[in-house]
């Protein structure tokens, strides 16, 4: 008996799924069965009334929906809500044509209310109303929620390259995770389908409204033949009978139907903001006194016109007037609690200066003009910190060490909207950008042109355009890169990180590694540093590395090559060498993938030979062959780049050391591996060729 407690609550929760699981089926049973079921009007009512209930529900949530995905379910509930009236309407016609020669209450005590109370009795009254609520829900609220739903899935489709090219942006600058990344792909994927299913949905509704409308002309003209034919009444009789039953009947169906159809024009009609409809119009709509007192003063005028009902329009003038004052006295305020806040602190007198008065030059520095400052404000939802935090982040766990803080201040001697980035007190990297704006980005294949602020992207150089928010789905649809200005800033940092972590590489990030290593492998450690190399001459090897781009995140690896020279003299680019051939398949890796040919780039045979006399007499070339060097090394880079090979040279081991520091000078993007690098299950192909016409 223990455990038939647990057991049961278990049965409870399955079956809880389980009739989760069934509820779209019986409910689709249902209706079919009311089609063909012929139902008491008890039931009826209820019926009636919980189609009611529904469209206020479903109206209700599509108004607190802050965005479309909120309500993802709605093109299917319109599909269910649509069948349910129809289902309705079939029921009710079979009641309606069966027994209404009983009276009025023979349907049920809904359709007799609508009949008798909303038009009070009068058919000829309940025609027009009931044609004039078809003529709104048919014409003006269905008509232009299915073009809206029509323009938006077809803009949302349009713009799905764009935004996909827009998320594998953040995600290659480190500014989102992989989850992250799959998420707002899956967004994207889900608006899509949005407004697919509300341009199909939409036709639900303007094919329910003809069908009301066709609906009461057969109930109208069954009720008038069944009652004089069948009944023996008299036209008259029959025609107040069964047209009273039939408007009621319509009027049920189609004021649930006219609060779907603003229901589904509330939801395809919202813009994405971080608040519901109703916080939209008030946030938005009763904001400036001004607009406040003007309508005030039209509306007074009009109400001092003889004829006019000038109670009705001087109340209205006073509300507008008395709701403009107190949105001044509003703005007022706030301005009052900003000046209070920015007010100059009292000055003392001034202390002695000491040592606290020494401020170290920081490592890694940003100083902003005034308009961005909004960006580094948490306060003001600025999101540049986040994203910097995400930048080191991922800098740590693909070079192998975690850069140093990036301290951000103010400088009003900059332009406004100017900021510069600076490593030990020296500015690496400048760029001016609008908080305001978002940076469509030229990749090289764009199908149109956006207005705008023409510039550069200050992490690559490539053609750029400063936007408004308004132009950014076009921009995207015409295969433009667009990123906010956050994203900008931290692109940026991210390239200088990359660029410069030589520099970023101290004694004290070096101490920290030796020590993170050193606890899973102590021994190892202790026979590398001091025995086999010093702490300085590590930071040498690992800057170098750094330097031609390769990870020091495998440190066990280098610290296993470093120990076979335990006893030898051999100095930090001896050593380099001997580590970027232990870490050959993850430098292999990096630029080639699991490709297993390799398209490289390769010297001339004679070249070869000239460069190995060269380095055998010192290592230093002669000035015409330095420049042919340089010249076809570029030639050779661009054709490689052109065939979307990676820009990798492959020589002789003996020769990396000098065309790497050579060429790269130049060459910042060219890769240098020696040939005792590659792996053995890797085979080279030669595609550009330095030297062949020399």
């Amino acid at each position: 008996m223990k455990g038939f407690a647990p057991s049961l609550q278990q049965l409870g929760k399955i079956s809880n799924d389980k009739l989760h699981l069934l509820i779209g089926p019986v409910l689709i049973l249902m209706i079919l069965a009311m089609m063909v079921l012929p139902l008491p009007p008890f039931v009826l009512d209820m019926l009636f009334t919980f189609n009611i209930a529904l469209a206020l529900m479903v109206l209700l949530v599509s108004m607190f929906a802050e965005k479309p995905l909120d309500f993802a379910a709605f093109p299917a509930v319109l599909l269910f809500t649509t069948l349910l009236r129809l289902s309705l309407n079939v029921a009710s016609t079979r009641i309606v044509l069966m027994e209404g020669h009983q009276g009025g209450d023979a349907a049920g005590k809904v359709i007799e209310s609508f009949g008798q109370f909303l038009v009070g009795g009068n058919f000829a009254v309940g025609l027009v109303v009931f044609l004039i609520l078809v003529i709104i829900n048919f014409m003006v609220i269905t008509k232009g929620a299915g073009r809206i739903a029509e323009v938006g899935a077809r803009f949302m489709l349009d713009a799905m390259p764009g935004k996909q090219m827009a998320i594998d942006a953040d995600l290659n600058a480190g500014l989102i995770g992989e989850e992250d990344a799959r998420k707002r792909r899956a967004e994207v994927a889900q608006e899509a389908d949005f407004y697919g299913s509300m341009d199909g949905a939409s036709k639900f509704v303007r094919g329910d409204a003809i069908a009301g409308l066709v609906i009461m002309v057969v109930n109208i003209l069954g009720g008038l033949l069944i009652g004089t034919m069948q009944h023996d009444m008299s036209f008259g009789d029959a025609g107040r009978t069964y047209v009273l039953l039939a408007i009621g009947d319509g009027l049920v169906a189609q004021i649930p139907a006219l609060v779907i159809s603003t229901a589904a024009g509330v939801t395809v009609s919202r813009v994405n903001t971080d608040q519901d409809v109703g916080q939209q119009m008030v946030s938005q709509l009763f904001v400036n006194p001004r607009v406040m007192v003007l309508a005030a003063c039209v509306i007074g005028l009009l109400g001092m016109v003889p004829g006019m009902p000038n109670f009705v329009f001087l109340m209205f003038t006073g509300i507008l007037l008395f709701l403009a004052w107190r949105m001044h006295q509003k703005q007022k305020q706030v301005a009052l609690d900003v000046t209070e806040d920015s007010a100059p602190i009292a000055q003392f007198e001034s202390p002695e200066a000491s040592w606290n008065d020494v401020q170290l030059v920081d490592t890694l520095g940003m100083e902003v003009g005034h308009r961005l400052i909004s960006l580094v404000d948490e306060r003001q939802q600025g999101e540049l910190l986040g994203r910097i935090k995400s930048v080191r982040k991922k800098f740590a766990q693909e070079v192998g060490f975690l850069p140093p803080v990036v301290h951000i201040r103010d400088n009003l001697e900059l332009t406004p909207n100017t900021y510069f980035i600076t490593l030990k007190g020296g500015e690496v990297g400048r760029a001016e950008i609008y908080p305001d704006k978002w940076l469509a980005i030229n990749p090289g294949q764009v199908t149109g042109t956006v207005q705008g602020i023409e510039t550069k992207d200050p992490a690559f150089g490539l053609e750029a355009v400063w936007i408004d928010a308004a132009e950014r789905e076009h921009a995207q649809i015409y295969g433009y890169t667009v990123v906010d200005a956050s994203t900008v800033v931290a692109t940026h940092l991210n390239h200088l990180l990359q660029r410069f972590s030589p520099e970023l590489l101290g004694r004290q990030e070096v101490q920290q590694l030796v020590d993170k290593l050193a606890k899973e492998s102590k021994e190892l450690v202790e026979d590398v540093v001091p025995k086999c190399v010093s702490l300085a001459v590590l930071q040498r090897i690992l800057q170098n590395l750094l330097d031609e781009e390769v990870s020091i995140r495998d440190m066990r690896t280098i610290f296993d090559t470093l120990a076979e020279f335990e006893g030898q003299q051999a100095d930090a680019h001896e050593l380099t060498a001997q580590i970027r051939i232990a870490l050959g398949r993850a430098i292999t890796q990096k630029w080639f993938g699991g490709a297993r040919e390799l398209h490289v780039i390769g010297l001339d045979v004679r070249l070869e030979q000239v460069l190995m006399q060269a380095l055998n007499n010192g290592g230093a070339l002669e000035p015409g062959l330095a420049a042919t060097l340089q010249q076809q090394a570029q030639r050779a880079l661009e054709q490689q780049e052109a065939m979307g090979e990676p820009p990798v040279l492959v020589v002789q081991h003996s020769l990396r050391p000098l065309l790497a520091h050579f060429l790269r000078r130049q060459l910042r993007f060219l890769v240098v591996m020696s040939q005792a690098e590659i792996p053995d299950d890797r085979t080279l192909k030669i595609t550009a060729l330095i030297g062949e016409n020399r």
